[in-house]
C-alpha cells in the first residue's frame, strides 16, 4: 500500500472527527425559535404559581414565599402584559407576539406563539395600552378555554390548548375597539367600540364570549379540540 496516498485520506478523516464536536456545539448554541430563553429556577414549583412581568422577563413564583420557579425571556423583546388561566400563562410582547406558557413547567413549556398583525406598531406608540389586550373568554370549553386578543382593528379568539385561531370580529367601519374599556357581565365580555360617526352609545358596545359575538339566533362554530388532539393535550381520552 502507498503510504503517501494514504496519509492525506487519514488526515482528512481525522479533521472530520475533530470538527464533529464543533458542529454539534454550534447546533446547540443556535438560539431557540422566536428567541425564547426559558430558565427553571426552583427544584419544586408550587402547584399554582403566580405569574408577573418583571423587567424584561415573565416570571412564575410562589405567592407565599416569593421564590421564583421559572423565568421566560425573548431576545430583544419585552413582555408588556400577562394573563393567567388554569394551567396557562399568556404573555403579550413588544413585537406584537402572544405566547402561552405552562404555569407549572413540563415537557410542553412554551406551547405556542401567535403574531398579531399591526399590534407591534400600535403598542410602540404607547406601551401602556397593553393592559387590556389579553382577555380570557368564558364559558370555558373543553381543551383549556379561549383567549381573546383585543386590538383596535379586530378581536381575535385563540383556543388556549393549541393556539388555533377560532374566530375574528373586525371593528365596524369608522370605528375601533378600545382594549382599555372592557367589562364583564354574566360571563360575557363587553368591549367599547367608539365610532367617528357618533352612533348611539348602545351601538358602540360589542358583546362576545368564547363562541363569538353574542347575537340572537347565532349558530357559532364549536371550539373544542378534535378527539385525537385532546388525547395529546391532556394525556388521556376525552
Amino acid at each position: 500500500m502507498d503510504r503517501n496516498r494514504l496519509a492525506p485520506a487519514a488526515v482528512a478523516a481525522a479533521l472530520a472527527l475533530l470538527a464533529l464536536p464543533l458542529v454539534t456545539a454550534a447546533q446547540h448554541a443556535r438560539p431557540a425559535p422566536y428567541g425564547d430563553r426559558l430558565t427553571v429556577l426552583a427544584a419544586a414549583a408550587p402547584a399554582r404559581p403566580a405569574v408577573r412581568v418583571r423587567g424584561a422577563a415573565v416570571e412564575a413564583y410562589d405567592p407565599r414565599s416569593g421564590a421564583r420557579s421559572w423565568t421566560y425571556h425573548r431576545e430583544g423583546r419585552r413582555p408588556l402584559a400577562v394573563r393567567t388561566a388554569p394551567g396557562h400563562a399568556f404573555a403579550l410582547w413588544s413585537d406584537g407576539m402572544v405566547t402561552d406558557t405552562a404555569r407549572v413547567l413540563s415537557v410542553d413549556a412554551v406551547r405556542w406563539h401567535r403574531a398579531v398583525p399591526g399590534l407591534a406598531a400600535w403598542l410602540a406608540e404607547r406601551p401602556g395600552r397593553a393592559a387590556g389586550v389579553l382577555q380570557q373568554l368564558t364559558p370555558a370549553v373543553r381543551g383549556g378555554g379561549m383567549l381573546a386578543v383585543v386590538t383596535p382593528e379586530r378581536i381575535a379568539a385563540y383556543r388556549a390548548a393549541d393556539g388555533d385561531l377560532r374566530w375574528t370580529l373586525p371593528a365596524r367601519r369608522e370605528c375601533a375597539f378600545d382594549p382599555g374599556r372592557i367589562a364583564r357581565v354574566a360571563g360575557v365580555l363587553i368591549v367599547a367600540q367608539p365610532c367617528r360617526d357618533r352612533d348611539a352609545w348602545t351601538q358602540e358596545l360589542v358583546a362576545v364570549d368564547a363562541l363569538g359575538r353574542v347575537t340572537p339566533g347565532r349558530t357559532p362554530l364549536g371550539n373544542e379540540l378534535p378527539a385525537a388532539s385532546r388525547v395529546r393535550a391532556h394525556g388521556q381520552r376525552a
